[in-house]
């Protein structure tokens, strides 16, 4: 992810500014509501749950106390497994 905002922020810091805010948008929202993510299509049976944050997708699963992201792919990519991660 970090990669990905220094090439955007290199062409438009504004875009990568946006991206930021809609990444902790994204996780404020799962903090609140952990099941608002849906399952994983490539996954079903995982107990991964993703958010999309246009290009991205943000992998996670709920923890007892709290949530953990374990992945952050892009839309063009195919993930593999979270559990794998």
């Amino acid at each position: 992810m970090f990669e990905a905002l220094r090439t955007i922020a290199a062409d438009s810091p504004q875009a990568a500014v946006r991206l930021i805010e809609r990444v902790e948008s994204a996780l404020m929202q799962i903090k609140e509501f952990p099941d608002s993510g849906r399952r994983v299509p490539e996954f079903p049976e995982s107990p991964y749950r993703e958010v999309v944050v246009p290009p991205y997708r943000l992998f996670y699963r709920r923890q007892v106390r709290g949530l953990i992201v374990v992945a952050l792919w892009h839309e063009a990519q195919l993930p593999t497994d979270p559990a794998s991660d």
